[in-house]
C-alpha cells in the first residue's frame, strides 16, 4: 500500500474494511526513511513535561512530514494531555500546526477541548534548542484500598454498574441502562447516580467509602470534559462538574474519588494479575484506555485515547463529537460493531438503542452468523495493528480488554485474531505483549469492583 508517498504492507487488512491505514505501521515505515531531527514536547498542569524526540523526511515529503507530526502531536494531547505544545526543528511545520490547533483551524475542536480542561488556551510554540523544555514527569499511587465497606461505581455511556465491596469481596454487583449522551438535564445523571449508589448502600451495614469509575477529564472529583454529558448545556456545567460530589453526599461524609474509567481498567488488571505495565481497554459505548506502569502507578496523563488516531485513510468514519476521522472510538467500541454491520450483511433497527444493536450483533455471532463473526475479527485485525501503535507510547506487557464488546464469543475472536496477526507479523511485539481478557464477571463489572478500592479510608 501507499499513503503520501510511503509505501507500506499489512498482510491481514480488516476482512470489513479493506481501506484501513493503520497509524502505526505506516509510522514505522514513514521514520525509517526519516533523517531531520525533530522534538516535541508537551507541557499540562504544575509543570508536567513530556518530550518526544523523533525525526521528519523534508524536501519532496512535506505533505508527509506534517500529516506524520499532526497525527503524533494529536495522540499526545490525548494521550498525555497538555495545553502548552513546543515543536524544536521545523518551523514550516509548527506554524502548520499553530494554525491548525487554532479557534479557526481544522482542529478547532481541539483547541476548545484544552480550553475546557485547563481553562487556559492551546498554544503551539515554535522554539530553538536552547528554549525547548526539559521533560519532568510524576507518577501518582491509584487505589487498591480493600478494607471496610465501599461502593464502586463505573459510569458507563450505555449502562450504570454499581458494586458493593465489603473487605475486597464484592457482595453485590449489577448493571442498569441508562442514557446519559442523550439527555441535556444533569439532574438525571444525578438522580440515576444516586440511585445506583444507594442500591448498593443497601447491601452493606455501613458505607466507608466512594469510588467512582467514569468516562472523562477530570480535576480532582470535577468531570472538566466528559462524553456522558455531551448534551448537557454549557451553562449548566457548573453542576456536572460538582455531580459526583453532590451524589456521594446524599450518602454521607466518606471519602470519595473520582477516576478516569480507562485507569479503573488498567488498576482492574493490575490487582486481578499482581503484574504492571497494563494497558486497560474498556470496549464499550466509546473506548476507554488506561495504564499503570510496572509498580501499579499511573502517569498522570489522560489517556484518552477514544479520540487519538489509529487510522490514516480518507475514508475513515468521522466521530460525531471531535469532528475528527479515523480515532479510536470508532475501532474499539459498540460504533465499531454498529460502523461494520453493512458490510458484514447485517441490517441493525435504526429504532434500538446502540447498546441493544450491540446485543443484536452479539447474538448473532453466538449462533455462527458469518458476517457477525467478520465484524469481530475485523475489531480484532484494528486491534493487532493498533498494538503496534500503543506500544511506541506505552511499556506494556499486558493489554487487557473489558467492556461489554468483550463479552461472549466476540471478545474471544478479537483477542484470537488479534494475538495471531501479532504473532505472524509481529513476533517479537508478540513475545512482549500479552494480548488478554479477564474473566466474564470481570469484563462486566471488574470496573466497579476495582474503583471501590480507589479512596483511603483515614
Amino acid at each position: 500500500m501507499n499513503y503520501l508517498g510511503i509505501e507500506f504492507d499489512i498482510k491481514n487488512t480488516p476482512v470489513l474494511d479493506k481501506d484501513f491505514i493503520p497509524f502505526g505501521v505506516w509510522m514505522q515505515e514513514y521514520l525509517k526513511g526519516a533523517t531531520q531531527p525533530i522534538k516535541i514536547a508537551v507541557e499540562r498542569e504544575d509543570g508536567k513535561i513530556s518530550v518526544r524526540e523523533s525525526f521528519i523526511r523534508g524536501g519532496e515529503f512535506a505533505e508527509a512530514d506534517f500529516r506524520y507530526v499532526e497525527r503524533l502531536v494529536k495522540f499526545q494531547l490525548w494521550s498525555i494531555g497538555g495545553f502548552r505544545v513546543y515543536v524544536c526543528g521545523c518551523n514550516d511545520v509548527a506554524a502548520k500546526l499553530a494554525a491548525a490547533y487554532s479557534p479557526e483551524g481544522e482542529r478547532a475542536f481541539d483547541y476548545g477541548f484544552v480550553g475546557d480542561v485547563y481553562e487556559k488556551p492551546l498554544e503551539v510554540v515554535c522554539c530553538t534548542e536552547a528554549d525547548f523544555p526539559a521533560a519532568n514527569e510524576v507518577v501518582q499511587a491509584i487505589g487498591g484500598h480493600m478494607d471496610g465497606c465501599r461502593i464502586g461505581f463505573d459510569a458507563g455511556g450505555s449502562d450504570r454498574k454499581v458494586s458493593a465491596v465489603i473487605d475486597g469481596e464484592a457482595v453485590y454487583s449489577e448493571e442498569v441502562v441508562w442514557f446519559p449522551k442523550v439527555t441535556e438535564d444533569p439532574d438525571y445523571h444525578f438522580n440515576e447516580i444516586v440511585t445506583a449508589f444507594k442500591t448498593a448502600a443497601s447491601k452493606m451495614p455501613r458505607v466507608d467509602a466512594i469510588g467512582i469509575s467514569s468516562a472523562g477529564t477530570f480535576v480532582g472529583n470535577a468531570p472538566m470534559v466528559a462524553s456522558l454529558f455531551i448534551k448537557v448545556p454549557r451553562e449548566r456545567r457548573e453542576e456536572v462538574k460538582t455531580i459526583y460530589d453532590r451524589a456521594a453526599a446524599e450518602i454521607g461524609n466518606v471519602p470519595t474519588v473520582v477516576s478516569n474509567d480507562g485507569d479503573v481498567a488498567a488498576l482492574a488488571g493490575f490487582m486481578g494479575t499482581k503484574k504492571g505495565e497494563i494497558l486497560g481497554i474498556a470496549m464499550g459505548t466509546s473506548e476507554a484506555v488506561g495504564y499503570v506502569n510496572a509498580e501499579g502507578n499511573v502517569l498522570g496523563w489522560i489517556n484518552e485515547l477514544a479520540f487519538a488516531p489509529v487510522d490514516l485513510s480518507p475514508a475513515a468514519m468521522q466521530d460525531e463529537w471531535s469532528g475528527d476521522f479515523g480515532v479510536g472510538c470508532k475501532y474499539f467500541s459498540q460504533d465499531a460493531v454498529i460502523k461494520l454491520a453493512p458490510a458484514a450483511g447485517i441490517d441493525l433497527d435504526p429504532s434500538l438503542s446502540p447498546a441493544e444493536k450491540l446485543k443484536v450483533v452479539q447474538a448473532k455471532s453466538n449462533e455462527g452468523h458469518a458476517g457477525a463473526l467478520d465484524i469481530f475479527r475485523s475489531i480484532g485485525s484494528y486491534l493487532a495493528y493498533t498494538t503496534v501503535l500503543y506500544s511506541q507510547f506505552y511499556n506494556i506487557q499486558t493489554m487487557m480488554i473489558m467492556g461489554r464488546v468483550a463479552s461472549g464469543v466476540g471478545g474471544d475472536l478479537i483477542i484470537s485474531e488479534c494475538n495471531r496477526i501479532l504473532g505472524e507479523e509481529y513476533p517479537e511485539l508478540a513475545a512482549q505483549v500479552n494480548v488478554t481478557l479477564p474473566d466474564e464477571m470481570m469484563r462486566r463489572v471488574g470496573q466497579s469492583v476495582a474503583a471501590a478500592s480507589l479512596p483511603e479510608i483515614k
